[in-house]
């Protein structure tokens, strides 16, 4: 049975998994178009950090950094490989939004890569669009910025 909770990320279950999507990035992307928040990070009160599991295991994560003016950002979705095309990502995200209409937020933003192609798609079919770099990313040939707005102000 698939469920979806807040969690530690410095668990060793869950270090695996991010350990997994670090190297998943490392052999797509150079350094400097990666842009993963260290394990520290995922624990500061800003951040709803979220892990999926089958049973007792952990296959999925992400996070929802929550920034100011009704804005916050997506980080760290991944889904193993073995579990991968199962919806678990659609459950995540959609965990995420649900969390970020709780909180308030307006719109959800986020930064993936040009060759993520299974990432892309569950965003675009969940409602996320194209738009330029946002808060400190620069412009990067190898990164797509997406939004979607969750509520009008």
């Amino acid at each position: 049975m698939l469920t979806i909770a807040r969690e530690r990320p410095d668990q060793p279950d869950v270090l695996d998994l991010l350990r997994q999507s670090d190297d998943y990035s490392d052999a797509l992307y150079p350094p400097e178009s990666r842009h993963p928040l260290p394990i520290a990070a995922l624990s500061v009160a800003s951040v709803r950090f979220f892990v999926a599991r089958l049973g007792e295991r952990a296959i999925g994560c992400g996070a929802l950094v929550i920034g100011t003016n009704g804005e916050a950002e997506l980080k760290r979705m991944f889904v193993d490989r073995v579990t991968r095309g199962r919806g678990v990502g659609r459950a995540v995200l959609q965990e995420l939004e649900d969390t970020a209409r709780r909180e308030g937020v307006r719109t959800l933003r986020l930064e993936t890569g040009i060759s993520n192609h299974e990432a892309l798609k569950l965003y675009r079919r969940s409602g996320y669009q194209e738009r330029g770099p946002f808060g400190s990313y620069r412009a990067d040939p190898l990164t797509v910025f997406m939004e979607k707005v969750l509520a009008a102000d």
